[in-house]
């Protein structure tokens, strides 16, 4: 078992949500506003559930150039894109705030999700500057909200990063659960899109065996198998969206044929 909202699965797909630029941000679009975000949202969920996906997690992989700390009309606005498709929903969902791990947890807590991810721990020299997580923070505010039955899934290796921390990835792996409490590990390419080294993963796996491991990035129709074969299953947003584009829609046909052959492999 992964988590009790899996049910018996052995092995889950989590497909990204990925919200438009959401207000305040550059790319945001104003003339089609919350509506608009709400909308092309809903088709992305439709697609995702007709094709099998065993979970939903809202993003923000829009709002670029990303920030560190959200900002109070964001926040807001995911707040609601998320709460007017929760009805839609018949599969688990999570929330990812980018890269804001208390942004996550207050959007999560409050509209009931499953999980949250993000990078919770370490320090990396990144393309938004010096990245210090909080994670005591977060995990504090999850505790006074009393959501701790809410997953807090650490990204150990950033997209768009350099790890400043010399231990291994699977040091560091191991340590973030013994430390800092992670209720399950995600092993990254080196952006988005882009797949994790798959050595990594492997070495990763094989340190940590108390809570689950996903591959976080990169995951397509041809590398399914391998990943699978180690790793408790993957989180996927690229490989889903037509020609394989991280910003266009969802592509009902790539989901379909992916979960069909993830369905030989569990």
């Amino acid at each position: 078992m992964i988590f009790d909202f899996f049910g018996d699965k052995k092995k889950a797909v989590i497909a990204m949500a990925h919200i438009g630029a959401l207000p305040g941000s550059p790319l945001y679009d104003i003339a089609r506003g919350m509506d608009g975000l709400i909308e092309d949202v809903a088709a992305d969920v439709e697609k995702l559930q007709a094709g099998g996906v065993d979970a939903i997690m809202f993003g923000n992989e829009n709002d670029r150039p990303y920030v560190f700390k959200g900002s109070p009309e964001s926040i807001a606005a995911m707040t609601s894109v998320v709460m007017a498709i929760k009805p839609l929903l018949k599969v688990p969902f999570g929330v990812n705030y980018l890269w804001d791990p208390m942004s996550s947890i207050a959007i999560g807590s409050v509209t009931g999700a499953n999980f949250v991810r993000e990078i919770f721990t370490g320090v990396f020299a990144s393309d938004m500057g010096i990245w210090e997580p909080d994670c005591a923070s977060a995990a504090r505010l999850r505790a006074n909200l009393g959501r701790q039955s809410m997953k807090m899934l650490f990204n150990i290796n950033a997209e768009f990063a350099h790890s400043l921390d010399q231990r291994s990835i699977e040091l560091r792996a191991r340590s973030a659960v013994f430390s800092s409490l992670a209720d399950a590990v995600l092993v990254s390419g080196p952006i988005t899109g882009q797949p994790a080294d798959q050595s990594d993963l492997r070495k990763v796996c094989k340190t940590v065996t108390d809570v689950p491991v996903f591959a976080n990035t990169g995951v397509n129709i041809d590398n399914v198998a391998d990943v699978m074969s180690v790793a408790s299953g993957c989180v996927i947003g690229t490989h889903f969206k037509v020609g394989g584009n991280t910003w266009n829609a969802v592509d009902a046909d790539r989901v379909k044929r992916f979960m069909d052959k993830v369905e030989t492999l569990r």
